[in-house]
Order: C-alpha cells, then structure tokens, then sequence
C-alpha cells in the first residue's frame, strides 16, 4: 500500500525524545525529518485515505474527523511538551519525503521568522461565560404566581432588568480581564464568542481569547486567571492550556498545503 507524509508541525531541531508509545494519524508514530535549521514531524499515511478524493469524502465524516483532530493534537501536544513546534493544519500531506523537503526550503525563512517568535511560549486560552441571574446571588425566594396579566408582566420587566444587568457587568468583567491578561502576555487573540449549541458550554460566552505567553511567566499568568474566578457572581471563567501557539502561527502554515 502507497503511503504518504503527514506532517503535524514545523520547529527547530531538539534534544528531547518524545514519548516512545506516541503514535499518530493512522497509528504510525512520528519521526523527525531535518531540513537545514528546520525539522517536520512527520508520519506514514495510506495514500487511499488521504489521496485528495478520500479526503473530500471524509472531511463530510464527524468520526473520521474527529479521530484524525485527537491524533492530530496528541502529536502536537507532546511536542509542545519539549520544544516549540508551528502546527500545520489538519491533513496536511505530501507525496514523499522529498515534498516535505521542498516545502520546508521553499518556506524557511517565513517559518523561521515565526518560530523565532514564539520560541519559548505557549499559548493560554481564555473564555467568560454569562451563566444567569439565577446563579448570580443567594437564591432569592420564588415569585408568586401571577395573579394578572399586568402581575405576569411586572414579572418579565424584572428578569428583564435582571438580565440587562448582569450582562452589562459581564460585558465590563470580560473587557478589564482581557486588558489585565493582554498586559501580562506578549500578544493576544480575540476570537468570535463560541455558540453555545455547537460548543455545548452552559452559559453565553462574552470572552473567548488567546494569549501568547512566556513558559517561564505560565505559572504567574494562570495564578492572575484563577484569582478572577469568585470575583463575579454569575460569571464563569474557564482557562485551557498551554497550546501550541495556534492563534499566533500567522499565515505561513496556512498556505503550505497538500504536495504532490
């Protein structure tokens, strides 16, 4: 069976071994693949389920994909784990190792310049979540059951203003958390607010940020996260990390595509 590369990620040569059980896409584990200063994490695919037509029909398949992301990811993590890789996007593949060669050639200095960059940084992200005004404060005493419509209305007013409210401090919370965190990162990402049906998150996301953040300054940055977490009644903060620096690998990955 025809096989081709896979590659995860782009970084400079290390040291460390990674994890002797890692396996990867397709349960091949990764190797490194050295081309001048620059290293790919590779690993061997089945050319029948990443040739362009298998992958058109599996990027409709949730379970393909959703495999193919984990495996993705566990490679990607263990290198973040001992040293600073560029992730590539998912099902980035190339003929052979000589394409994988000439990619890294003919995209060195844009790849150096950005692993230059993030040399010795992770990233940490950031989501506030609206929970309700039900959560916001000591559970209150039911209301009485409407007796009129005009009581039934009266009711509504209230929840209302109730909802008015805490979404105007959670708005206010979210933008003084976003200036603390940006000052204590050397950048940082505003995403689009996650919808709840898709992220399947209790709540309304009012914050959905990234920051780059020095290894050695992670530890203070998440102790300044979790002093926030009781500050606001009704509010929930959520921090994950530390990533691979996704949100600040600029362009250059996205555009090194599929070989030949």
């Amino acid at each position: 069976m025809t096989a081709l590369r896979y590659v995860y990620a782009v970084c400079r040569p290390f040291d460390t071994p990674l994890q002797a059980q890692l396996t990867g896409v397709s349960g091949d584990p990764p190797r490194l693949l050295a081309h001048g200063d620059l290293v790919a994490v590779v690993s061997r695919v089945p050319e029948a389920d990443f040739n362009e037509e298998a992958l058109h029909d599996h990027l409709e398949d949730l379970d393909w994909l959703t495999g193919t992301a984990r495996a993705h990811q566990q490679v990607v993590d263990a290198l973040t784990a001992v040293t600073t890789p560029l992730p590539l996007r998912l099902a980035t593949v190339f003929r052979d190792d000589s394409g994988v060669r000439l990619m890294l050639e003919e995209r060195a200095e844009a790849f150096g310049c950005t692993l230059d960059r993030l040399d010795g940084r992770v990233e940490w992200g950031v989501k506030v979540y609206v929970e309700g005004p039900e959560q916001a404060a000591e559970p209150a005493r039911p209301e009485p059951k409407p007796a009129s419509g005009r009581d039934y209305l009266r009711q509504r007013r209230r929840q209302s203003r109730a909802d008015d409210d805490l979404w105007s401090r959670a708005e206010e919370f979210a933008t003084d958390l976003h200036r603390t965190l940006s000052d204590r990162a050397d950048d940082a990402r505003l995403h689009a607010p996650q919808n709840p049906r898709l992220s399947g998150a209790a709540g309304r996301n009012v914050l959905n940020a990234a920051y780059l953040v020095r290894r050695d300054a992670s530890e203070e940055f998440v102790e300044r996260v979790d002093r926030t977490k009781d500050d606001a009644p009704g509010i929930r903060v959520e921090l994950t990390g530390p990533w691979a620096a996704y949100s600040f690998a600029g362009e250059e990955e996205k555009n090194a595509g599929e070989g030949s």
